[in-house]
């Protein structure tokens, strides 16, 4: 049996589905797809010996986005609403691993996500870095979904 490649983590695509097409998605970095499962203990009546796990829920981290500043887009003045004017549109995110054909290796769909931070990398005029924007968001869940069921942004 051969072995396959292994997976590489560099090459992905982020979407915006509510926001519309043609929005400004070239990020650098991408974090927080993960879950944690809560759960509660219980010890056994009379039994003071057992204690049994049992699941309570899930918890999801924030998702954060690192990116090139920008200077005026779509997905800024979303996050200005929310944090300037405290206006809240939660919107649907799609995260795309790809391989390098550029076909979907594993795609996730971040549910009712909403800008909880959003900051700037230092400025250093002893530097030629780029200007780093981070976006942090909430959301209430992500689910895996097959190539097949990948929603498009238009």
């Amino acid at each position: 049996m051969a072995l396959l490649p292994p997976i590489t983590s560099f090459h992905f695509s982020v979407i915006f589905l509510d926001l519309g097409p043609n929005i400004d998605i070239g990020f650098q970095s991408v974090s927080g797809l993960s879950g944690t499962i809560e759960t509660e203990t219980i010890t056994e009546g009379g039994e003071n010996r057992f204690k049994h796990q049992l699941p309570t829920g899930v918890t999801f981290p924030n998702l954060v986005l690192k990116r090139s500043l920008q200077i005026s887009s779509k997905l800024t003045a979303w996050c200005e609403d929310a944090i300037e004017k405290f206006i809240f549109n939660p919107i649907d995110i799609v995260v795309i691993l790809h391989n390098e054909q550029h076909l979907p290796l594993y795609t996730w769909k971040v549910v009712h996500a909403i800008p909880v931070s959003w900051s700037v990398s230092d400025f250093n005029a002893e530097s030629s870095e780029l200007a780093i924007e981070s976006l942090e968001l909430k959301y209430q869940y992500y689910e895996s979904l097959s190539a097949n069921d990948i929603p498009l942004p238009f």
